[in-house]
C-alpha cells in the first residue's frame, strides 16, 4: 500500500519558496479508497495500546488525527498556533528557520497518565512535533506513538522526538 501512497503523493517544485520541494498530500485526501487506507494504516498500531485520544497538529494534521479518532472511537484534541484556542491553554514554543512560533493546547485536554497518540502529515526539522510532544507531556499524558504519514529523513526531524516511538508511513 505503500507505493500507492507514494504514487499519489505530488512533488510540488519551488513552493512554498524557491529550492523547496513540497509533497502534497492532496491527492491522497481526495481518493477516498487511498484516504481510508492511509487512515488504516495509521490506526492499526494504536490497536490494544490502550490509546484514548489522538492529537493533532494544526492544520493538515488534523484532517489525518481526527479520522483516525473516529476510526478508532476515541477523542480528538486539537495542538494549535498561539491564540487559537479559547480555553485555558499550555504552550511551547519552537524555532523557525527565521525566528520562532508557538503552539498550544487546552490544559483540561489530556488527563494526567492518559494513553495518547501524535498523528501529523509530515515530521521535517521537527520543531513543530518536538512542541507537540512537550505539550502532552505538560499536560501529564503517555504518548504511546507519534506517527506521520509523510517523514523528510534528510532533515533530521525524528532526533527532536528523541525518547518518543515514531514511526512514518513513507520517508523521503
Amino acid at each position: 500500500m505503500s507505493d500507492r501512497l507514494r504514487t499519489a503523493i505530488r512533488d510540488v517544485p519551488d513552493f512554498p519558496k524557491p529550492g523547496i520541494v513540497f509533497k502534497d498530500i492532496t491527492p491522497i485526501l481526495a481518493d477516498g479508497g487511498l484516504f481510508r487506507e492511509c487512515i488504516r494504516l495509521l490506526t492499526a498500531p494504536l490497536t490494544g495500546t490502550g490509546v484514548t485520544k489522538i492529537v493533532g497538529i494544526d492544520a493538515r494534521g488534523f484532517i489525518f488525527a481526527a479520522a483516525a479518532a473516529y476510526e478508532m472511537g476515541v477523542g480528538f484534541i486539537p495542538i494549535r498556533k498561539k491564540g487559537k484556542l479559547p480555553w485555558s491553554t499550555e504552550s511551547a514554543a519552537y524555532k523557525l528557520e527565521y525566528g520562532e512560533a508557538t503552539v498550544e493546547i487546552h490544559t483540561d485536554a489530556i488527563a494526567p497518565g492518559e494513553k495518547v497518540a501524535l498523528i501529523d502529515d509530515v515530521l521535517a526539522t521537527g520543531g513543530t512535533a518536538g512542541a507537540a510532544v512537550q505539550l502532552i507531556r505538560k499536560c501529564g499524558g503517555e504518548i504511546v506513538l507519534a506517527e506521520f504519514v509523510i517523514e523528510l529523513g534528510f532533515l533530521g526531524g525524528r532526533e527532536k522526538l528523541a525518547g518518543t516511538r515514531t514511526a512514518s508511513l513513507l520517508i523521503y
